[in-house]
């Protein structure tokens, strides 16, 4: 199911935190904060790739009329890529998260990034309530698996932020 990827609240992170408000300032606390985007930053282009790229496949056609315009002509990828975002905080509770952001999304896509990642969505012909299709997501979890490939890299990243901070500060 796809949700947060969350690296927040660390001991390290935390010790670093209180460490940089005594000593080092609000020009330390940018500089951090700005690396710690860079480190979420990658697995965040490789969401928006893979909900890009992700190929819906239907089943056949039936016989009957077919065609008509689309109720509505937003792109449904690119709306959901641009739905994903990164918030950094460097307060009590320091790090970085990636998460989708309902509040980009249409009323009518709001759970959408969650029903591809399960790798099946159903939806009405052309917003016809009384005819519906089913298309599939193949290979399904854009998120889950993206997340799962890409964590141990920001993860690493942010390690390696912190031991820069800490020689810094020391």
């Amino acid at each position: 199911m796809a949700g947060s990827v969350q690296i927040l609240g660390t001991g390290q992170l935390l010790t670093l935190s209180r460490r940089m408000r005594t000593a080092g300032g609000p020009r330390l606390r940018q500089n951090f904060s700005r690396r710690i985007r860079r480190a979420a930053e990658p697995l965040h282009k490789d969401l928006q790739k893979a909900i890009r790229t992700q190929p819906l496949v239907s089943e056949g056609r039936k016989g009957g009329k077919r065609g008509g315009p689309s109720p509505n002509n937003r792109p449904l990828r690119s709306t959901l890529a641009g739905s994903i975002r990164i918030s950094v905080r460097s307060g009590a509770s320091p790090g970085a998260r990636i998460w989708i952001d309902k509040g980009r999304l249409p009323a009518d896509l709001k759970n959408m990034p969650w029903v591809i990642n399960d790798g099946r969505v159903r939806h009405p012909v052309f917003g016809n309530k009384r005819r519906w299709a089913t298309q599939w997501a193949r290979p399904p979890g854009w998120w889950s698996k993206t997340v799962q490939t890409g964590t141990p890299r920001m993860r690493a990243e942010v390690e390696r932020v912190l031991r820069d901070v800490r020689r810094d500060l020391e």
